[in-house]
């Protein structure tokens, strides 16, 4: 007998008619043999609605543990309404919310860390013979308060509860029927990729591709869960997250991804000696604001420029910050720019294939795409340029690389 989990997203159980819909798959899976454990978000739309009401009763800044209470409580919908109907099915089913499972979490109300899953419940439930379906993006801190996990946390919800009962395999279901080469809305060459490796996916997913939470990713490859990104909406099997292989080698660039999310920050002429640099990211580390790219200018006359990147939705509390910071350290002043996108090229095979960064460049150059910022890794190369470009580069990339065909 195999152990399940498997993942819905808001879109997937928006009404009661899918609702019922998604019941069905997952009482195929029971009568497969299989112990399943159905994680669930709150139905489409319903958090938004709730952060919406919480800024307008705090004007923009409510009380994060409150917060926390308020938009936790779209998954306690909607886990209620699953239980209902399978039971009214005919199958014995159990709603459990974040901190009957539990999912202890770190403090950080907003965008909890998960520290550890108490599958001791879920696993008497599932021995009883019931389905268990446990609310997604919540957990409890030691203290007992409700935390959240951040947007697309039900993700890792899934992926941290099927490590922790070691299941055979999690699956999550979404409104598209796999992972792509690049965003299918935006290209239609984008091919489904039938497997991609951890890192791969880690990737992508930080660079920008909306499929999978980078977080739930990154505690599937620690934990070794296979995780296949699926469609709620058809039979077809998906796309399969594991360790790399062969086959996988073989992909020199696997796919583009972008992020539109993105705002570049530029401290100008600040002293060029040690600790300029701890005084300006310490800060924004402390309020949750986090750095992606970063580059130094050479140091002239003694002073130097800092550029890096951070989410258009912290812009504003990053100007707050650093605005009293550049005072303090003497620099000229700081430019912010929110018109620029991110886009990024992944695959496992850069590590043993050379000139993938030039026919990156040279590619963006024909099209006279001007690049702002580079970073790169094993696996990853990084551009940052005008957003107004974001749609061709995109498509000038996947081109340059020949991704719609399968190598």
């Amino acid at each position: 007998m195999a152990v399940i989990v498997q993942k819905y997203g808001g879109t997937s159980v928006a009404d009661i008619e899918k609702i019922r819909n998604v019941a069905k798959r997952v009482i195929r899976a029971k009568e497969g043999g299989n112990d399943v454990v159905v994680v669930l978000s709150a139905m489409a739309g319903e958090t938004n609605k709730l952060v919406q009401m919480a800024d307008t009763a705090s004007g923009g800044e409510p009380d994060w543990r409150e917060y926390d209470v308020l938009v936790s409580s779209g998954e306690q919908v909607s886990i209620s309404l699953f239980s209902i109907v399978l039971n009214k099915m005919g199958y014995k089913a159990i709603s459990l919310l974040g901190y009957q499972v539990k999912i202890v979490t770190n403090k950080v109300h907003g965008n909890a860390k998960i520290h550890r899953v108490d599958t001791g419940l879920i696993s008497e439930e599932l021995k009883k013979g019931k389905i268990v379906v446990v609310a997604g993006f919540q957990g409890v801190d030691e203290e007992g308060n409700i935390t959240t996990l951040g947007r697309g946390g039900s993700d890792t919800s899934a992926v941290a509860i099927a490590a922790s009962l070691k299941a055979d395999f999690c699956e999550i279901f979404t409104d598209v029927d796999g992972v792509y080469t690049t965003d299918p809305n935006l290209y239609n060459k984008a091919r489904k990729l039938k497997k991609i490796s951890y890192d791969e996916m880690l990737g992508l997913a930080g660079a920008g591709a909306k499929v999978l939470h980078p977080r739930s990713v990154e505690l599937a490859k620690i934990y070794g869960v296979p995780v296949y990104v699926r469609s709620s909406f058809s039979e077809d099997s998906g796309t399969l997250v594991a360790r790399e292989d062969k086959d996988m080698e073989r992909e020199v660039v696997s796919g583009v991804a972008y992020d539109r999310d993105q705002a570049k920050v530029t401290v100008v002429h600040v002293p060029d000696k040690p600790g300029i640099a701890a005084s300006l990211f310490t800060p924004l580390s402390d309020n949750n604001i986090n750095v992606d790219m970063i580059i130094q200018n050479a140091s002239s006359d003694g002073y130097t420029d800092l550029t890096f990147t951070v989410s258009k939705k912290d812009i504003e509390e990053a100007r707050r910050l650093l605005d009293e910071i550049a005072r303090k350290i003497g620099a000229s002043r700081i430019d912010y720019d929110e018109n620029i996108s991110k886009v990024s090229i992944v695959g496992v095979g850069m590590q043993s294939n050379s000139g993938v960064a030039s026919r990156m460049f040279a590619a963006l150059a024909n099209d006279r795409i001007n690049v702002l910022m580079i970073s790169t890794s094993e696996i990853k190369i990084s551009c940052v340029i005008e957003a107004k470009y974001t749609e061709l580069a995109v498509r000038v990339l996947h081109d340059a690389f020949g991704l719609e065909q399968e190598n």
